[in-house]
């Protein structure tokens, strides 16, 4: 099954991580690892502080490439510019992804409970912050020079995750959709990864692994491999409804 993937990186992150993931899938796939605007090749670029702005953005920039048949993948931060995307195709009434994976990111809440604002913290307090999740180079938190030059686009895009403020609960997504998370993820533990089921028509489950947020990074194999199961199985549900475009 011929398949685009967008996977969709998170807060401070880029492509970096995610480089060797386009290996672990098959080889019919093409696997898109789009940067967001202050890093990577568009490091010169203005950060952007704002979800909608965000997925517009990417919306712009994929625009080629958001057709036949193609699939979201985003973590933590990635997960909400997934979800966002997915809307505004839906929005302008283009064809949405056949399914959408979201990873490690804690579903809004009406309330405002649980709502933190760690881009306003200061340099020492951030940087101990990120270390304690992981993931980021020592390297990148321990040099000043490498910190300065990167601090702008992570703060942005804690900015865009804690001001996030959608609809909640939303008008379900046509799209399947299915949750990944680490079982001892302090910064987005199980519980607040459940309410996500509300976010689609066709919620396929909530899928934990071993480790905290972070919880792919010593071998992602495993999760793709869940992510390929889902997708197959989110495109057979579509074929079986006659729903999707065709592969291009």
């Amino acid at each position: 099954m011929h398949l685009r993937l967008f996977v969709f990186h998170h807060a401070g992150g880029s492509h970096l991580m995610y480089r060797d993931w386009p290996a672990l899938f098959p080889a019919d796939w093409q696997v898109r690892i789009p940067d967001a605007p202050g890093r990577g090749m568009l490091t010169l670029a203005e950060p952007i502080e704002d979800a909608t702005a965000l997925a517009r953005h990417f919306l712009q920039e994929l625009d080629g490439e958001l057709t036949g048949r193609f699939a979201f993948f985003g973590h933590s931060l990635g997960s909400t510019t997934a979800y966002e995307l997915t809307r505004l195709l839906l929005a302008e009434d283009r064809t949405p992804p056949v399914w959408i994976g979201l990873s490690g990111r804690a579903a809004p809440r009406p309330d405002g409970t649980g709502r933190t604002f760690r881009h306003l913290l200061p340099d020492a307090e951030l940087r101990r912050h990120i270390a304690g999740l992981g993931g980021t180079p020592s390297a990148v938190l321990d040099e000043p020079e490498l910190w300065e030059l990167l601090a702008p686009a992570i703060r942005s895009d804690l900015k865009v995750s804690e001001t996030w403020n959608p609809e909640w609960p939303p008008t379900p997504l046509p799209v399947p959709l299915s949750l990944f998370g680490g079982r001892d993820d302090g910064a987005s533990p199980p519980w607040t990864l459940a309410p996500w089921s509300k976010a689609s028509e066709h919620f396929l489950g909530l899928h934990l692994f071993d480790g905290g947020h972070f919880y792919f990074l010593d071998d992602p194999a495993p999760l793709a491999a869940l992510i390929t199961r889902e997708a197959v199985r989110a495109e057979h549900m579509g074929s079986a409804s006659g729903a999707g475009a065709p592969a291009q």
